[in-house]
């Protein structure tokens, strides 16, 4: 019995893990310069705290609910998709991003 407590808590703690991320879209493509650019779409009804970050080099910003961000363009022609890193987190939940 307790066995069967225990894995359901466990997949309980999974799947409610999985749906607690927000949900968005990154879109890759090269501009008529032929420079790397990146755009994240927010897909949740929730403004979410963003950054995109290329060499190390980050940019927060925030994304309002089921709007894309502007497109952030990479400085070198070297640089593609797999360059870029994302991340993007529920705004709620990161008080010094808000405005006061």
């Amino acid at each position: 019995m307790k066995i069967k407590i225990f894995i359901g808590f466990i997949l309980l703690t999974v799947v409610t893990t999985a749906h607690a991320s927000p949900k968005f879209l990154v879109k890759h493509h090269r501009n008529a310069r032929n420079l790397a650019e990146i755009q994240i779409i927010n897909q949740s009804i929730d403004k979410l705290i963003c950054y995109v970050a290329i060499d190390g080099h980050k940019i927060y910003f925030r994304l309002p609910a089921r709007q894309p961000s502007k497109w952030y363009v990479a400085t070198d022609e070297g640089f593609n998709h797999a360059n870029f890193s994302t991340w993007c987190d529920y705004l709620s939940l990161h008080p010094k991003y808000q405005k006061n």
